[in-house]
């Protein structure tokens, strides 16, 4: 080891010291050349050139001798001859060597799940090229704490969700291959599952990357993974919570027609059609539930939500589905429109109707079989710490906007004439089977069709 360590040295050695004389040359030969008009300074630049030949077919002979040669290997070997002769590691980087490679580092599939508050962000997902996103956010924290080099398409990356802008989670999970100090045993291991040795000596994956994440994103859980693990297409179930202000809705006949969406059913009068690219609009929701939400302080006003689980959901299917049942509880439609819409070969078009807001809607859990989502103690308390410093922000900003509502009683009124503008939007509502309809699944595909065949001419 020690002979091949010296040889390589040598031959970098050669190698700068080669390069360093073909730029002499080539300086002192273009002098030359003008004044290459005397016989001797022919000579002269015919005996340069000759020489500067040499030294470029001896280069082109180290060169091919270090194609050879593995890079990773070759920075060890210089790494370790630079200890033994007592100096600091080399400056410059070597040659051959990938930067961006993880081949050198220790890796290991890992799940993390991840928290986020979405009112800042366009979406988890950052494809669509609009920044912040919450995925942009999570990589520049791992690219910054070296726990990845590379790009996404290298670290086998898999989401469970793609979440909208403005929408929160508390149970979001990705996996992805990460450095680690773990070595992972041989054989397949597709199949195994994570057991709690596998969890000792590890880096604290949850505590390096909040430490540079923004306030309103925290990783709460790792989880070793299988290698065949995909955070999307090995989630059992997904969780949604939508939360609300009871006031003066009909719970009973939201319950009525919640019970009428339970089961497999086609739900495309419930989403945003993506007919280019999804052809099954049959989703299985397996509960569907109004509760209260009993740690709310505020009583009178009455906090509560809706829990809505199923094996996945399509695109603004949750928030489609709340807004019909909002218009049900506010006795604007009858909870038999639900059997109706869910008719889709007596509706085929969705009629046109405004999604419930973004910002209530939490993706909650995310179910997985045989994961095990742990942090470290001292990650743990972190996290308690700021998410109550969280909180109290946000109750700060509640109370000034309490404030400013109480403050409102003390201003008269200037006696002018006041409209009831509630009762007029109530008695101009259009019933959703009497709307204009969007396109169908068949004239969307049938558009799509024609509008390629064009492009193909």
């Amino acid at each position: 080891m020690d002979n091949q360590s010296d040889l390589i040295l040598e031959l970098r050695s050669k190698l700068s010291s080669f390069e360093t004389r073909v730029k002499e040359l080539e300086a002192e030969n273009a002098k030359l050349k003008s004044i290459s008009s005397s016989c001797a300074c022919r000579h002269e630049v015919s005996s340069r050139f000759c020489q500067l030949f040499l030294l470029y077919l001896q280069l082109l002979v180290l060169i091919e001798h270090y194609k050879h040669l593995p890079a990773i290997h070759l920075e060890k070997l210089v790494l370790q001859n630079c200890v033994r002769n007592g100096k600091r590691k080399p400056s410059k980087k070597l040659a051959d060597y990938n930067s961006n490679s993880m081949a050198h580092h220790s890796q290991r599939f890992v799940a993390l799940k991840v928290m986020y508050f979405g009112l800042r962000f366009y979406g988890f997902a950052s494809e669509a090229q609009m920044d912040p996103t919450v995925e942009s956010e999570l990589f520049k924290a791992l690219q910054k704490t070296r726990l990845v080099l590379g790009d996404k398409k290298n670290l086998q990356y898999s989401r469970c969700g793609r979440t909208d802008k403005g929408v929160s989670s508390v149970g979001q999970v990705i996996a992805l291959l990460l450095r680690s100090k773990h070595k992972e045993p041989e054989g397949d291991t597709s199949e195994e599952l994570v057991d709690e040795g596998q969890y000792e000596g590890e880096l604290d994956y949850v505590r390096i990357l909040n430490g540079v994440l923004p306030d309103d994103i925290r990783v709460i859980g790792w989880c070793p993974a299988p290698v065949n693990f995909s955070a999307r297409f090995s989630c059992l179930s997904r969780e949604y919570r939508y939360f609300f202000w009871r006031e003066s809705l009909n719970i009973l006949a939201m319950e009525s027609s919640c019970k009428r969406l339970i089961g497999e059913h086609d739900f495309r009068n419930f989403c945003k059609m993506d007919a280019a690219n999804v052809h099954n609009y049959k989703r299985r929701i397996t509960s569907f539930d109004i509760l209260d939400l009993h740690f709310c302080m505020l009583n009178s006003d009455q906090l509560m939500f809706m829990k809505i689980k199923g094996s996945a959901f399509l695109w603004h299917q949750v928030r489609c589905m709340v807004a019909v049942l909002f218009l049900v509880g506010q006795g604007l439609e009858s909870p038999d429109v639900i059997d109706v819409l869910l008719d889709v070969d007596k509706t085929p078009r969705k009629p046109q109707y405004k999604m419930a807001p973004e910002i209530p809607l939490v993706l909650q859990s995310c179910e997985f079989e045989g994961l095990n989502f742990k942090c470290s103690l001292d990650a743990k308390r972190a996290l308690q710490l700021h998410l109550g410093k969280e909180c109290r922000a946000y109750k700060i900003q509640a109370a000034i906007f309490q404030d400013a509502l109480l403050s409102l009683s003390s201003i008269e009124d200037d006696g002018g004439v006041t409209t009831n503008k509630t009762k007029k939007k109530a008695s101009s509502h259009v019933h959703l089977m009497s709307r204009p309809t969007e396109p169908s699944y068949d004239e969307r595909r049938s558009k799509l069709t024609f509008s390629t065949a064009g492009q193909n001419k």
